[in-house]
């Protein structure tokens, strides 16, 4: 077929299968079908983009909250050419020392067990979420030797201490022989700065400088410091413990601590994806029923068009495309409906009465929009379309123009 033929018959299949995807006035039936399957796609999609960006910023605060507490790798790294390597890796922020150990604290009206990590305060203080959530004092204040310690709010209330008490903290793994026997280690601790993250860990940790934190446990630093290593993202961890396996190193991740909850997590949204997907293709699948309805009311129309010339394929290709149309319609109205939806969510959850608060300061949903979600699921809404249209449009093919205009 020469081009200009082809580009011709293109624009007539164009033509017809746009004017058969607008609703039909003379069969109401047909145009119920055929609007009601645009609203299902258009009504699926939009709840699936509002679902997917609620979840996305829900994921999104637990990394922040309760891996920002966490250290994302901790390694025993000897090496100082691999630290400097690991340093100037794009997807490390951080590599500094660091300990941890349980301890006990206690003040004059309660005890409690926590983790105590030692960090370096200095060079974690423009990237530690806790730095940049501090409600009193100061995170720069826990210098080596002054045995300053900075809590969360949470543990502040009930320990019974503000800015400036102390505490004592009792190590569970260093001790010392006395008269009186065998005593752990132990040292009177000033608070010196109160964060609030709004996490989980926030009650189970208390951070101290990480040679205060050798001195408690009577070792040198040297011999229980070990390497933390921070992530721009957590969930990258991968490109860095490779590494550490070659090398023969061991680690610790910290999916050995929260690796359960982000899982549930991904599950459940994928899960939620799912169930709104079938949504999706159960309103594009009315396209079937839409576009039978119409090819059985334009066989007459379609079989004088074959007697002019319209072949086979030009015929699928109709059909194709209207049922096309009316799947991007759907999208088009899906994309603005969920945009709206996700913008306006928490404005319009106050104005019913109904406002969530996540997060100490009582903000509301987090919405994270991840545009390259968006584009599957409008390429994914699109692809159930299409196939809906393949039986349909290859019924349509096969109508022989003479029976059809005798059975007329």
């Amino acid at each position: 077929m020469p081009k200009s033929s082809f580009v011709k018959s293109l624009n007539i299949a164009f033509f017809i299968g746009l004017r058969y995807s607008k609703t039909s006035t003379k069969n109401s039936f047909v145009a119920f079908i055929n609007t009601f399957s645009v609203i299902g796609i258009s009504l699926g999609i939009a709840a699936l983009i509002t679902v997917l960006s609620v979840m996305n910023g829900l994921e999104g605060q637990l990394k922040q909250r309760i891996l920002g507490i966490l250290p994302h790798i901790v390694a025993e790294i000897d090496d100082p050419k691999l630290i400097e390597e690991l340093e100037k890796a794009p997807i490390v922020q951080n590599v500094t020392g660091f300990i941890e150990q349980e301890a006990i604290i206690q003040s004059r009206s309660n005890l409690k067990g926590v983790f105590v990590q030692g960090v370096d305060s200095q060079k974690l203080h423009d990237t530690s979420i806790i730095a940049n959530n501090m409600l009193a004092g100061s995170y720069t204040d826990m210098k080596a030797g002054s045995f300053n310690v900075v809590i969360s709010r949470v543990l502040a209330n009930q320990m019974d201490v503000r800015i400036g008490g102390r505490l004592r903290v009792i190590s569970t793994v260093a001790s010392s022989y006395s008269p009186f026997g065998r005593l752990p280690s132990q040292r009177l601790v000033t608070v010196a700065g109160i964060f609030e993250v709004g996490s989980e860990m926030d009650d189970k940790v208390l951070l101290m400088h990480v040679s205060d934190l050798a001195k408690l446990s009577r070792k040198s630093l040297e011999s229980v410091s070990a390497t933390r290593i921070d992530l721009y993202d957590a969930f990258l961890f991968e490109g860095v413990t490779n590494v550490l396996k070659q090398k023969d190193i061991d680690f610790k991740t910290w999916r050995e601590r929260q690796g359960q909850l982000f899982d549930a997590v991904k599950m459940e949204k994928n899960m939620m994806s799912l169930m709104l997907m079938l949504v999706i293709a159960v309103a594009a699948f009315n396209v079937i029923s839409a576009l039978v309805m119409v090819v059985s009311e334009k066989t007459a129309d379609i079989a004088i068009l074959q007697t002019q010339g319209l072949n086979a394929s030009n015929v699928l290709l109709i059909f194709l495309l209207n049922g096309l149309f009316n799947g991007l319609k759907g999208i088009f109205f899906g994309l603005v409906i969920g945009t709206l939806l996700v913008t306006q969510l928490n404005p319009f959850l106050s104005l019913i009465g109904s406002p969530l608060s996540f997060g100490p300061n009582g903000q509301g949903l987090p919405i994270d929009v991840n545009s390259a979600q968006i584009v599957w699921i409008s390429i994914g809404s699109l692809v159930l379309c299409i196939l809906a249209t393949l039986y349909p449009a290859s019924q349509a093919a096969k109508i022989h123009p003479a029976r059809s205009l005798q059975e007329q």
